[in-house]
């Protein structure tokens, strides 16, 4: 599967030369049992959020370094302004390109004609209008040259000396310099929200995976994200769990991990009775009542099997490397009442057929929020836990990340909040909500991936599986000889869980995928372990080539003559703005594809161009730095880690 790859993990500190897995354990995560009343939090919340619809144009924010796409967009801006003053509030419409004419492309001109065309103008024409784009554009140390084609473009080829500069800066300050400035400051990613009691299976793989791709992608563009778990943790199913704690264990107080056992069968015991048993039915739903009343034993229960679910899902992130702040349901079900009170408030919610519902334009079936038994569901808590974040944790961008089966539900929440004022109605404006919703993982043969006994897969077992594998490819190759154990279990996870990631992240999150460890452990082809070694590869030849990368970074200079340098410097630059497309869309596999693109212009540029002993060695051997240095960004923002020697 790996080929004739032996491969090395990063080194955790300068006495190992392998990667120490070191992730903070979430210990932190304990929901809180001290519930305040109704009264209380009307009392504490009767703030209410002014909502600011007017947009933020990020170009008008404080960045040092814009990317490349911003900068143009810059210039266009003024030389749009001088071509056409008559029309105001112009976008400067700038797209890169892959024409043999040139870089970028603004494509106003069609647009503009269409506005002026019959009026008194001395244009006749969208290339005329283009040709006056061109000759208003400011001088600039960017541009290298323009030209118009066909109905307008305004082609801009960019300087290779300022290329060469921007690449040689970005090596100096980091690559945090390039880092994508959003016209938001905070924004909540709700991602992995597995239930208590029940094990975290390959469903929650791609909530858990995109979620943290989302989150460490607007973290590296400066915006505040607050990961949360909104785990499952309160509803009937406790009840019943509870009541069979107490039946199967006389001293259930001291009742631990290790001796309720496997907690999904623990789970599926407790659901067996509760389905036969109408006795212990009864006693359950009475369970929920006490539960939900504050009851202090029927309290101290529910948080014993919390814990001991919320411990197996801590041991699957440290082994993802993904950090989340729990405020699972039961966190928000005090904010409930004053939330339907406020809404109740401004004739949103009606009563129909004993329940209260919002009845919402464009939807066949009414978003219910208080069941017709009186209790609460998903809509209500969903709806208190938007309050909550824009009201107490000052949110301005909700991200919720599920499955897309539940698009209509979230779909008609958010258009609630909207209704209520709470978001904008204008969905290029803040505060905002978005869904993120994902498609199926299938197996061979295009059904939802499940064992062979028709169960779900658990996700412990699919990274054992992947991690598994790689062992066995590595000791194959002879690295069980020459490595320690602690060493082949090391760069096994890494390898492992990297392409695991990387194949759930290179697809379009909203398209089913299918999993296939011979696919995604291939290291041909657009995979995580090809990566890998396209990455190891340039880390060698720098280290062959015996130089000081970090003096050669003060003292050396980029320069990108040969037509090869220049595609491989051009794509570096357009790191950025890569980023910050996958941030706005919400679209992880956008980084996935330039990622691997990278992978393929260094490629040619190797082919090409020789690098150790070459006249030109010096800018070379930078220009493989800084694209070793954004393939690491790269993997980062995929929650990779990157494998450094071959």
């Amino acid at each position: 599967m790996l080929g004739c790859l032996t491969l090395f993990v990063a080194p955790s500190s300068s006495s190992s030369p392998f990667l120490s897995f070191n992730f903070n354990r979430l210990s932190h995560l304990r929901p809180s049992i001290s519930l305040p009343s109704t009264t209380d939090l009307l009392r504490t919340t009767s703030r209410r959020l002014i909502l600011a619809t007017k947009k933020r144009s990020v170009s008008t924010m404080a960045n040092e370094e814009e990317n490349v796409k911003r900068k143009l967009a810059k210039l266009f801006e003024v030389a749009l302004k001088v071509t056409v003053p008559s029309v105001v509030d112009v976008e400067p419409l700038v797209a890169a390109c892959t024409g043999k004419f040139g870089d970028y492309q603004c494509n106003n001109a069609m647009g503009l004609w269409s506005k002026i065309k019959g009026k008194e103008t001395e244009f006749k024409g969208p290339p005329a209008v283009g040709q006056a784009i061109m000759r208003n554009l400011p001088q600039s140390d960017i541009i290298e040259s323009c030209s118009v084609a066909g109905p307008g473009f305004v082609n801009v080829k960019l300087s290779r000396n300022w290329m060469a500069q921007s690449i040689q800066r970005m090596l100096i300050d980091g690559i945090d310099a390039w880092a994508p400035r959003l016209p938001v400051r905070r924004a909540v990613v709700d991602f992995s929200s597995p239930n208590i009691a029940k094990e975290m299976h390959v469903g929650h793989l791609r909530s858990t995976i995109i979620g943290d791709t989302i989150a460490r992608m607007l973290e590296f563009s400066r915006v505040e994200v607050l990961r949360r778990n909104h785990v499952g943790d309160w509803g009937t199913q406790f009840g019943m769990l509870i009541e069979f704690l107490f039946e199967k264990f006389s001293n259930w107080e001291d009742a631990n991990e290790a001796a309720i056992g496997d907690l999904q069968e623990f789970y599926k015991e407790s659901k067996k009775r509760f389905d036969s048993d109408p006795d212990f039915k009864e006693r359950a739903q009475k369970a929920v009542v006490r539960l939900q009343g504050g009851e202090q034993k029927y309290r101290k229960a529910w948080t014993q099997i919390c814990e001991i679910s919320r411990n197996e899902f801590n041991r699957v992130y440290q082994r993802l490397g993904v950090q989340l702040e729990e405020k699972g349901e039961s966190f928000y079900n005090p904010y409930i009442p004053a939330v339907l009170e406020e809404l109740t408030s401004k004739n949103l919610v009606e009563d129909s057929q004993g329940a209260r519902v919002i009845f919402l334009e464009g939807f066949n079936i009414p978003l219910i929020v208080v069941k017709s038994d009186g209790g609460y569901n998903y809509a209500s808590t969903d709806l208190a836990a938007i309050w909550y974040r824009l009201n107490e944790e000052k949110a301005e961008w909700m991200i919720y990340v599920t499955d897309v089966g539940q698009q209509q539900h979230f779909d008609m929440v958010f258009k609630a909040a909207k209704r209520a004022g709470w978001l904008s109605t204008d969905d290029n404006a803040y505060p905002k909500a978005s869904h993120v919703g994902f498609g199926l993982v299938l197996g061979d043969d295009k059904k939802r991936f499940r064992t062979r006994s028709s169960e779900v897969v658990r996700l412990a077992d699919l990274l054992d599986e992947a991690k598994s594998r790689c062992k066995t490819t590595l000791i194959e190759r002879g690295k069980g000889d020459e490595w320690t154990e602690e060493e082949l279990e090391q760069t096994a996870e890494a390898i492992g869980y990297g392409a695991v990631k990387y194949a759930d992240l290179k697809s379009n999150r909203l398209t089913n995928y299918t999993f296939s460890f011979d696919q995604m452990l291939n290291d041909k082809g657009n995979t995580a372990v090809y990566l890998q070694y396209a990455h190891a590869r340039i880390c060698s030849i720098i280290r062959k080539s015996g130089k000081d990368i970090e003096e050669l970074k003060s003292m050396g200079a980029i320069v990108l003559d040969h037509a090869d340098e220049r595609a491989l410097g051009l794509h570096l630059l357009q790191f950025s703005e890569v980023v910050e497309e996958a941030c706005t869309n919400l679209l992880p596999n956008v980084l996935c594809e330039y990622l691997y693109n990278l992978s393929e212009f260094f490629t040619t540029f190797y082919s090409n161009c020789q690098v150790v002993g070459s006249a030109e060695e010096t800018s070379r051997l930078l220009l493989c730095e800084a694209t070793a240095t954004v393939m690491r960004k790269c993997f980062y923002l995929l929650g990779i880690v990157p494998v450094y020697k071959i």
